[in-house]
């Protein structure tokens, strides 16, 4: 494997089409996509400056390496590509692309990130920014921290540990989800999915969980948690009270107590939905 080491590389497409090569200390600075269809490229310890820099290429490892604010777009239509300890300060990293890792880094600017990504792997990732992992699929993320809105939006096969999420509208339009051991803050949480599950989750939110067919809750906290359940088909075992529960479509919701029940038989068929406070009928 060719190295290259300690060089500041300008110009658009600086190494273009570069194939085995590691990079160890360097910096890409003014020049759009410098590694464009490159592959097996081993980089660390370097900074991207500058817009573009990994398009379509394939087997890429990074290690120890900053994305700056200009290094925008950064990684799109890629195949097999890891960042571990990365700062990656850019938005709209990662679209299209396939087989990514991402492990111990940091995205504190992560606006419309891993949109339409398959086959994704998040492990100790901080990120803050709206609309993160849109339409992607197969993804699963453990000790996920995000704080950004519209997250997961259209996602399919995804599974969540050991995660704390505060977003609103999180889960959107999403299919085969399931989350565990998680919280997750934010208002009309996973409106119109699909198969959404949370194991042994802390849920807060205004109006969640609605318009959802094939919820489930196992073994859930509900806090500050209004209106849930609206429209939805849900199986749900509730630790605590609700603050309040409102027209499920059918289904089975079992707590320890309730604020208030609104089942409305103009709305929906309440004969469909069994709610109980634990130990007795509700």
């Amino acid at each position: 494997m060719k190295k290259i080491c300690d060089k500041v590389l300008t110009g658009e497409r600086a190494l273009f089409q570069s194939r085995g090569l590691e990079i160890v200390g360097c910096t890409f600075a003014d020049g759009e996509s410098p590694l464009k269809e490159s592959a097996d490229l081993f980089i660390m310890n370097s900074t991207f400056d500058w817009k573009y820099p990994v398009w379509y290429s394939k087997n890429v490892r990074i290690k120890n390496c900053r994305l700056t604010v200009n290094g925008r777009a950064g990684i799109w239509y890629t195949r097999a590509i890891s960042l571990k300890d990365c700062n990656i300060e850019a938005p709209k990293t990662f679209r299209r692309s396939e087989d990514i890792e991402i492990v111990n880094c940091e995205m504190p600017n992560a606006a419309e990130t891993l949109w339409a990504c398959k086959g994704v792997r998040l492990d100790g990732v901080r990120a803050k920014g709206d609309y993160f992992f849109m339409n992607s699929e197969d993804v699963t993320c453990n000790a996920l921290e995000l704080d950004g809105n519209y997250s997961f939006d259209g996602a399919k096969n995804v599974v969540v540990t050991s995660s704390r999420l505060i977003s609103k509208d999180a889960f959107w339009n999403s299919e085969n989800v399931t989350v565990k051991d998680s919280y997750i803050s934010g208002e009309y949480l996973g409106w119109n999915a699909r198969n959404l599950t949370f194991i042994n989750c802390t849920l807060e939110s205004l109006q969640g969980l609605c318009y959802v067919q094939n919820l489930k809750l196992i073994n859930c906290r509900l806090i500050n948690t209004t209106l849930a359940f609206e429209y939805s088909t849900v199986e749900a075992d509730i630790v605590g009270t609700v603050d309040s529960v409102k027209n499920p479509s059918s289904g089975r919701i079992c707590a320890d107590g309730y604020g208030e029940i609104i089942m409305e038989a103009d709305k929906v068929d309440v004969s469909a939905t069994e709610i109980i406070t634990r130990g007795k009928q509700a």
